[in-house]
């Protein structure tokens, strides 16, 4: 048993209960919570470096042997995720010091932020069925909230709308867990596995995967995607990016874990299931990528793109494609909470979102906009920047499964993201400059430092793949062959 496997959950945990405490005193909610997160960084590192030696990590929580007690299970898949959450938490964070304003930071922004990070890191790691979805509820009810910051009259509007998605998508979850249960007798995930392997996918099984595949296409904006862009367009900047580069990706890991280690027999049914609601879901991506000339908008519909993307390795079932989702991944979780810091600083620097009214800003923030052009290459998978690996070998995947279809919509989509990206730079930091210093709505003071760090931990993960390829190759084998997963839970 690894007990360090607690440590992502139980640090923020633990810091965000004691910063209620420390409501008032503001630098000291920013100096722990800081803390906080680094810690939890440090702790993934020591994980990814214990699996790597080690293998699969387990920790049965009160002594109790699994299927009985509750597990906790970290495997190359879950710990870079976690590291990757990690980094972008620190740089949300350092972002909301000098933007978020007092009246919200006084409001708990501090204990809600860490509260997110521990439903995030519980989903990441648990490896109960009931526990996801008590993690997924952590995260949602601290994201409920912090939604609301701000207190505008559009944000109440795109909130109910988002917590009426999620509660109804919750409901479905507990519908799914009990049907699930009531089978198999049992809802630890690696029990599960090897009891849905005992009896055969079934029809009524099946049925049930398929339920689950809907709760989780609405959590992660697969296809049912309505309330994304309203949703991820009305909250302070901080908070929509930490949403765009998280809150779809736990729905995308839980798709990952139920479709590699339990639902995996009838591929033809729900893999293929998976893949046309990919297709459909980057093609409407797309298409409100190109289609706006609003800059919020634009960025939250290459969310949505992204989504599909990520879903092709999954559906090839190939270890090159399980290799590029993963990758991608990471990357996407890097880039998105990149993108959104900077498009929220131009629109705090001019006020506006429409594009039309934007141009010229790189005469005056040179600095801003050379990181936004890294990251939109990025984006579209330009060498040797972070996105190419994935791309690369998430096409392949596709193509070497058969699925030429999924693949030549992979690369269309990847060209309308081109589209839409030089749209936004060439709009907002091309051009004529129309807008002066004096004009300026605010100043990029505190802004620039986060927004570097995440530019160079992007670089760092193009530029340092070959480092890198080894821990994604392990979490690629280890999702196509279950039974590492539970060796490692049930022995």
């Amino acid at each position: 048993m690894n007990n360090w496997l607690i440590g992502p959950v139980i640090i923020p945990l633990i810091m965000g209960m004691l910063l209620i405490v420390f409501q008032k005193n503001l630098r000291l909610q920013r100096i722990l919570g800081l803390l906080a997160l680094l810690a939890t960084c440090a702790v993934s590192i020591l994980l990814i470096h214990q699996i790597q030696t080690g293998g699969i990590q387990t920790l049965q929580l009160g002594g109790w042997d699994a299927p009985y007690g509750i597990s906790f299970v970290g495997d190359m898949f879950s710990a870079l995720l976690l590291l990757a959450t990690s980094v972008v938490s620190i740089g949300c964070l350092l972002y909301a010091f000098p933007s978020i304003g007092r009246k919200q930071e006084k409001l708990y922004f501090y204990p809600l932020f860490l509260f997110l990070i521990v439903g995030v890191n519980g989903s990441f790691l648990t490896g109960d069925l009931f526990n996801l979805y008590v993690f997924f509820e952590v995260f949602l009810v601290a994201s409920y909230v912090l939604i609301t910051m701000g207190g505008a009259r559009r944000q109440f509007r795109e909130a109910l709308k988002y917590i009426f998605t999620n509660i109804i998508a919750s409901a479905f979850f507990l519908m799914g867990v009990a049907y699930l249960y009531s089978m198999t007798g049992t809802l630890n995930l690696a029990h599960l596995s090897i009891r849905i392997a005992e009896a055969g996918q079934d029809g009524l099984i099946t049925t049930v995967a398929l339920l689950f595949l809907i709760v989780f296409a609405l959590k992660a904006g697969l296809l049912l995607f309505f309330w994304l862009p309203g949703s991820y367009s009305v909250p302070p900047t901080a908070i929509a990016a930490i949403f765009a580069a998280l809150l779809t990706k736990v729905g995308i890991y839980a798709i990952f874990r139920m479709f590699t280690l339990i639902f995996y027999h009838e591929p033809q049914i729900t893999h293929l299931t998976i893949g046309i609601l990919a297709a459909v879901t980057m093609i409407l991506g797309g298409l409100g990528a190109v289609g706006f000339g609003d800059l919020k908008q634009i960025l939250t519909y290459n969310v949505i793109i992204s989504v599909g993307f990520i879903l092709l390795g999954l559906v090839s079932m190939t270890e090159e494609g399980m290799m590029g989702s993963i990758y991608y991944l990471m990357h996407d979780i890097l880039i998105k909470a990149l993108i959104f810091l900077i498009g929220g600083t131009v629109v705090y620097l001019t006020g506006t979102s429409r594009l039309q009214n934007i141009s010229g800003l790189i005469r005056l923030h040179p600095q801003l906009g050379w990181m936004f052009l890294i990251a939109a290459l990025s984006m579209v998978g330009i060498p040797p920047l972070s996105g190419f690996l994935g791309k690369v070998f998430t096409i392949q995947g596709t193509f070497e499964s058969g699925d030429y279809w999924l693949g030549g919509i992979g690369l269309a989509a990847s060209m309308l993201i081109l589209y839409s990206m030089i749209k936004l730079f060439m709009s907002v930091f091309w051009g004529e400059t129309i807008l002066c210093v004096d004009d300026e709505k605010g100043t990029t003071k505190g802004l620039i430092l986060p927004i570097a760090l995440l530019t160079a931990a992007s670089l760092a993960l193009g530029i340092g793949a070959e480092g890198v390829a080894g821990y994604v190759t392990q979490a690629a084998q280890e999702l196509l062959d279950p039974n590492r997963y539970i060796h490692a839970v049930m022995d």
